[in-house]
């Protein structure tokens, strides 16, 4: 029996069309992000469904000639808080056979070959850089990763953790001030110049 092929209208493939050239070469920055905030790869890769689905959903109320990276960065963080409001309103559960043989499943998993982004960042940096990274107050961690790593604009981020541009300046200042101070001793040791400008 031969499966019959949905012949979508034209207005539709255009959608489609435009969606993938717009929309989904972000996919590993917004897996990165996602990842950042649930800090789970099976959480983040849900999130980032989620936020597909929902993007094109609502694709047509898109503003053609903006950012679609910060628009969809905005989705994923919506939705992210939406899903963090209602697991909090949930009790707690748990399946004791999932964690019963926690130890041998660990043990047994090995490492995916395809690297993220994050993960090739976290090559990059020495253990010390990245701690010192992922010690940050989750305000200034955030601000720091979609602007200096993320590359977004201050009114991009603004936009995105629903916030005044001065409140996201104020956080990059302050959290590049605490990555410096943690980061002193390391730059000593590997010789850069830790003494202030003058």
């Amino acid at each position: 029996m031969k499966e019959k092929k949905q012949i979508l209208a034209p207005e539709e493939q255009l959608k489609q069309k435009e969606f993938q050239k717009e929309a989904v070469v972000h996919i590993n920055s917004l897996y990165n992000y996602a990842l950042h905030l649930t800090m789970n790869p099976s959480d983040a890769q849900d999130l980032v469904q989620e936020t597909y689905l929902k993007a094109y959903k609502f694709f047509n109320s898109f503003e053609q000639g903006t950012n679609c990276k910060a628009w969809l960065f905005k989705i994923l963080k919506n939705n992210y808080i939406n899903k963090f409001r209602r697991k909090a309103r949930e009790p707690g559960k748990v399946d004791y056979n999932l964690i019963k043989d926690f130890y041998h499943t660990i043990k047994d998993v090995q490492r995916d070959t395809t690297e993220t982004d994050s993960d090739f960042f976290h090559s990059l940096l020495h253990e010390e850089v990245y701690q010192a990274l992922q010690s940050l107050p989750e305000e200034f961690r955030e601000v720091i990763q979609l602007c200096d790593i993320e590359g977004f604009t201050y009114e991009e981020i603004a936009n995105m953790v629903e916030s005044p541009i001065g409140t996201v300046r104020s956080r990059l200042y302050r959290g590049r001030k605490l990555l410096r101070a943690k980061l002193e001793d390391y730059a000593r040791k590997h010789g850069y110049n830790t003494e202030p400008y003058k």
